[in-house]
């Protein structure tokens, strides 16, 4: 098959950021063992990840929630959300109070202001 370009993928996804994170997780997936959707013709994964999403033979949507999935540190449980709000604005009105305080240089030793 002839080379893919991002020519080939940006009218599948049109910001070409997002079609390099979700070809990057695709092309993870492949390495991890996951099934290919068309013939691998002796590429490389990145390559087969970008003819893929190209075909239209992956969803750009699952390749979304896969990434999100990915970078999630956390996954919030039903019960802690409210108190997840509730956290933020604690720590937004702590930060506030922090950067109204005056600064202390204490490099010299003592409480010089200079």
């Amino acid at each position: 098959m002839a080379r893919v370009t991002v020519e080939d993928c940006v009218d599948k996804i049109p910001n070409r950021f997002d079609l390099v994170l979700l070809a990057a997780q695709r092309a993870r997936e492949i390495s991890g063992g996951a099934e290919l959707t068309i013939d691998r013709d002796r590429d490389k994964n990145p390559v087969v990840a970008l003819r893929e999403i190209a075909d239209q033979t992956v969803k750009p949507d699952q390749l979304r929630e896969t990434v999100i999935g990915a970078l999630q540190r956390v996954l919030p449980e039903d019960e802690d959300e409210a108190d997840a709000v509730g956290s933020l604005s604690q720590s937004a009105e702590a930060l506030r109070i922090t950067a109204a305080a005056p600064v202390r240089n204490t490099s010299l030793g003592g409480d010089y202001e200079g």
